[in-house]
């Protein structure tokens, strides 16, 4: 009887043949291996007649190849590259372009500019309106020292004399003032660890689609994600409205699968 390891020396054999191979000679049949490794039957299957459509992303492949391999003891990167399934590339970082600092300064100089127009406009009008109201009633006062005669003939006989002083009342109406927004439900991500995303937004549209290292992070509006599936979801922090959200109800084969409603609430992907 071979051994797994002649089994994973012999080139001429598909990956798929190999692990049929060495899981034979291990004496293991489909549901076994399917139950050590947490995975579906149909995973196993799919996985020594190689048919890769039926797992999904490039990553998982390789992923369940990995698993594959050490439960049988192959040496994973053979497999592997038996497979022809290559790893997925890093999507490459665009430089944002950098806002001159004269460019900066006109724009802080002009958004002062526009505030103090502004409070001119509406302040300007009351101080007019003011003054001219207190002009008018000096020019129709009569100097204190007239006598008493020339005080009265200074008034016409159709106007009654008014013995109540005027007061005069400026009021400025107070602007109203803005409410903040409550602050929309949000989804972040930080990875520890390397780990390919998808992320579906709720009409299907791709969000992002990438492999992702540690130390990355990424934030999205909750209302524009629909579902996401993790790879190496053990290395993914995933918070919602400030909450780390446990996804081990969300994991099989250390992949999560989840769904995200607008609320920023997570539920399981139904299948």
């Amino acid at each position: 009887m071979m051994s797994p390891n002649d089994h994973s020396a012999n080139n001429e054999h598909g990956c798929g043949q190999r692990l049929r191979a060495a899981r034979e000679a291990a004496g293991l049949s489909v549901a076994e291996v399917a139950s050590r490794l947490k995975m579906r039957s149909r995973i196993i299957e799919a996985l020594e007649a190689e048919d890769w459509e039926a797992i999904g992303a490039p990553v998982f492949v390789r992923g369940q190849l990995r698993s594959y391999s050490r439960l049988l003891g192959l040496p994973v990167q053979p497999v592997q590259m038996a497979s022809g399934v290559r790893p997925i590339e890093p999507t490459p970082l665009v430089p944002r372009t950098q806002t001159p600092r004269m460019q900066r300064i006109a724009d802080q100089v002009g958004g002062r500019l526009v505030y103090i127009v502004i409070t001119a406009l509406i302040i300007l009008p009351v101080w007019v309106a003011t003054q001219s109201h207190v002009a008018g009633i000096q020019d129709t006062a009569a100097p204190l020292d007239l006598p008493a005669d020339k005080l009265a003939a200074n008034v016409a006989p159709s106007e009654p004399v008014s013995t109540e002083p005027t007061t005069v009342v400026a009021s400025m109406a107070s602007l109203p003032q803005r409410h903040a927004a409550a602050a929309a439900p949000a989804l972040s991500l930080r990875f520890t660890g390397d780990s390919w995303v998808q992320i579906v937004a709720p009409d299907g549209h791709s969000v992002e689609e990438a492999l992702l290292k540690a130390g990355d992070t990424r934030s999205y509006p909750a209302s524009e994600v629909g579902r996401l599936v993790l790879g190496n979801a053990s290395a993914v922090e995933v918070r919602s409205n400030g909450q780390v959200r446990d996804l081990a109800p969300y994991m099989r084969a250390n992949v999560a699968r989840f769904t995200v409603s607008s609320d920023g609430s997570l539920a399981p992907v139904s299948d």
